[in-house]
């Protein structure tokens, strides 16, 4: 299972298409990862993808979700495709989207799993039935968790009963400091929410997530030495702020 990534290769990430830009040779035999690199659910996939040593097998295709290409979405990922869940709102829903196989498969938790066990480099999950099991549990909670951030902001009520159910789960692990001990899928998950939700709420509402919550902070400093995600965070937090604020909270 994988415990550390340094050996992660640096890419150069290729510019965001628009509806000027034409389409690749879909379905030619190329694995192709679709994303956007403002989009939480998509950096889930390319997490993974980079933590799996995936860089050289998928090749990634970044949109540009306000002005996406026709032919995303009539030929990649037409809309509807895939239902609408934990709330997501209709500017997410079409990336990611995984190109492999003549199929087009989309959302993300289910593809981070697909990931993890159709093709090669370090495990994402452990063998422990146990911590399977835990996993399971946890990834049913993320959405929950992202929609019950927004929901509180929006709603004037207390932000911190998610981030008090991640400082509970970091305490059941008492071998090493991620949600499982060692790095996983689950980490995977929660990822790139926490990494907008900490400044958002700082800006929002003057609220620290890591303050009174140890096992928190830990996590996010240890989550900060994996290049297979630090090499994702490529959208400024003052740009992420601004994005959530009117996309979601109408700020």
């Amino acid at each position: 299972m994988a415990t550390s990534t340094s050996d992660v290769q640096v890419e150069a990430l290729p510019p965001a298409l628009d509806s000027t830009s034409e389409p690749p040779t879909i379905f030619d035999g190329t694995t192709r990862l679709y994303i956007a690199y403002i989009c939480p659910y998509a950096q889930r996939v390319w997490i993974a993808r980079n933590c799996k040593g995936l860089q050289e097998k998928i090749k990634l295709i970044a949109i540009d979700l306000p002005n996406r290409p026709d032919w995303y979405k009539e030929k990649v990922y037409p809309p509807n495709k895939y239902p609408a869940i934990y709330g997501v709102i209709a500017y997410y829903i079409q990336v990611p989207a995984l190109e492999h196989n003549n199929e087009v498969i989309g959302e993300s938790l289910d593809l981070i799993k697909y990931l993890d066990t159709n093709f090669e480099g370090p495990a994402l999950l452990p063998n422990d039935p146990a911590k399977r099991e835990f996993a399971e549990e946890l990834l049913s909670y993320a959405g929950e968790f992202s929609s019950g951030v927004i929901g509180s902001i929006k709603g004037g009520t207390y932000v911190g009963a998610p981030f008090d159910y991640l400082e509970a789960a970091l305490s059941k692990s008492s071998d090493g400091p991620f949600f499982l001990g060692d790095f996983s899928l689950v980490d995977i998950a929660y990822a790139p929410f926490v990494e907008r939700y900490q400044p958002l709420l700082l800006d929002v509402n003057k609220y620290d997530i890591t303050s009174g919550r140890p096992k928190l902070a830990s996590w996010i400093e240890e989550l900060n030495k994996i290049d297979g995600y630090t090499q994702t965070k490529v959208i400024d937090p003052a740009e992420i702020v601004a994005n959530i604020k009117q996309k979601f909270l109408g700020l």
